[in-house]
């Protein structure tokens, strides 16, 4: 007999469970009405998975180069309620503070145990500095502790992406790999580490690797040779010069967004957004 799938109500938008950098959750509809049809998607870039949750694909292929991040998807996928159980211990008073969180980014730093990293990953996700996915260049989980008051524990969140997961592929492979993979039925939507918009915004890589300007030239690239097999290519980036230039084969939508990265609540202020379309 077929296994029946749990319910997810489509009407209602599903909030990933990871608190994440450049999160695009308030953007999807924005961004499902660039997307063209196809039959799989392709997010070379995973993230939080904000749009991944959001749409309406028969399959999906996400990749990404953090593999404490694929890691912890595929743990879910295939383990979904009783790895969260075992996630959710993390989540106490005990836990919350300073030196506990301290010694919590050790253990996981010196963890070769996939479950247990994945759900100290989960842990560090909600109890870091704001929200931040950070690593040295030892290749160590450097974020500072967050000092929230009560660090909320994304149950529901995790039991359907778990749902969602099951139609997806995970993969840890660079976005270069995953490009030269598409296939004409597939579209692309990537959304890599933003161009700085100034020499200071250009923070620490959320991966142990940096995301640098060739870096940026040759996604472009390959956006429109992927395009030119028939491949459709969405990117999201900052608008500047840079990237206008580098997008422009592309059909091209600019509009403001508010930034949510600054601890500062003065400091988030709006900026200039681009998605470029490749056909």
């Amino acid at each position: 007999m077929a296994e029946v799938k749990p319910h997810i109500d489509e009407t209602e938008p599903l909030r990933p469970f990871l608190k994440w950098p450049g999160n695009k959750f308030r953007l999807v509809e924005r961004i499902k009405r660039r997307l063209p049809e196809g039959r799989r998607l392709i997010e070379p870039f995973a993230g939080s998975g904000a749009l991944f949750l959001n749409t309406s694909y028969k399959k999906y292929l996400l990749t990404d180069s953090n593999a404490d991040l694929i890691e912890l998807f595929n743990i879910i996928k295939h383990e979904g309620e009783a790895f969260i159980d075992a996630a959710r211990h993390y989540f106490t008073c005990e836990n919350n503070h300073a030196e506990r969180y301290y010694e919590l980014r050790d253990r996981f730093n010196k963890c070769r145990d996939p479950h247990q990293r994945a759900a100290l990953f989960i842990y560090l996700n909600r109890h870091g500095y704001n929200g931040l996915c950070r690593y040295n260049k030892k290749g160590g989980y450097n974020v500072p502790f967050g000092r929230y008051k009560r660090p909320y524990f994304p149950e529901q969140e995790l039991l359907k992406f778990s749902i969602k997961a099951r139609d997806a592929d995970f993969r840890v492979q660079s976005f270069e790999k995953t490009l030269k993979q598409a296939r004409p039925g597939d579209v692309v939507y990537c959304d890599p580490p933003y161009v700085p918009l100034s020499k200071s915004s250009n923070f620490t890589s959320y991966s142990t690797g940096s995301f640098d300007l060739d870096q940026q030239r040759k996604l472009a690239e390959l956006a429109q040779q992927t395009a030119d097999r028939g491949v459709p290519v969405l990117i999201s980036n900052h608008k500047t010069p840079f990237t206008r230039e580098i997008y422009k084969s592309s059909k091209q939508e600019h509009f403001k967004v508010r930034r949510y990265i600054s601890c500062n609540g003065n400091k988030r202020g709006m900026a200039g957004e681009m998605l470029a379309l490749f056909t």
